[in-house]
């Protein structure tokens, strides 16, 4: 079981993001540093299209592989990281979760070793902020009784007609966990409407007819999206250094 942190230069909504300083560490590196933490990862390497991030990488000790600077999403990034390491369980460790909690990639991927029929999973908390609700910049997930997500969207879901934030209010945290077999043929299927609608690399699989399970966050932390996401990633730093 291997994690990949796919990250590339280019970003629109906050260019060369992954090298972003965070109390002096490059983001992709405190990433590379946190999943490396997870006891359920034999290894960590970071899937990249320049040298640029591949660089400090290396440098903190961490292995970054060269991938095509083509790739649609992380996952097709991811895809081709299996070509050249074999694994059963790939993990796709977004590149702007600087804090993410190692407890988290462990929760992540519990289900999958009790349950072989679980092909893709991803991770998810409630929602308890108003303005979390209506940013586009966050990802939210509905789910199924069975804890399978039903949908991905920006705008906010499931809507209160009657008003307010529904308690059932969920954030998708851009972590996943595919089995082998099915990372390959997820990176083989064409992107579908929504996908392309939503800018959400998940939306395939559901367009496509297979399951997500998702799973609850232990510990949530932020996800880089913005100048004041940054902003706020490096106060936190900050004081927790204090």
């Amino acid at each position: 079981m291997i994690a990949v942190v796919p990250a590339r230069y280019g970003s629109a909504r906050l260019p060369a993001k992954a090298l972003a300083e965070i109390a002096g560490v490059p983001m992709v590196v405190r990433v590379w540093q946190q999943a490396s933490k997870a006891k359920s990862l034999l290894r960590v390497v970071i899937a990249t299209d320049d040298e640029r991030i591949a660089a400090p990488v290396r440098a903190a000790g961490g292995t970054a592989i060269m991938t095509a600077a083509t790739h649609q999403s992380g996952t097709d990034r991811i895809a081709e990281v299996a070509g050249q390491i074999h694994a059963d369980i790939y993990l796709n460790v977004q590149g702007d979760l600087p804090f993410i909690a190692p407890a988290d990639l462990d929760a992540l991927v519990a289900p999958m070793r009790i349950d072989t029929s679980i092909a893709m999973a991803t991770l998810a908390t409630p929602i308890v902020d108003g303005h979390e609700w209506n940013n586009p910049n966050v990802v939210k997930v509905v789910c199924g009784a069975d804890g399978n997500a039903l949908y991905f969207s920006r705008s906010p879901i499931p809507f209160a007609r009657d008003g307010g934030m529904p308690t059932a209010a969920l954030r998708h945290i851009g972590v996943y966990a595919y089995r082998r077999d099915f990372l390959l043929k997820f990176a083989g299927l064409r992107q579908g409407v929504l996908e392309k609608i939503e800018k959400l690399e998940q939306l395939r699989a559901l367009e496509h007819g297979y399951m997500i399970r998702v799973v609850t966050s232990v510990a949530p932390s932020i996800e880089v999206d913005t100048a004041d996401d940054l902003a706020r990633a490096r106060a936190e730093a900050t004081a927790s250094t204090r």
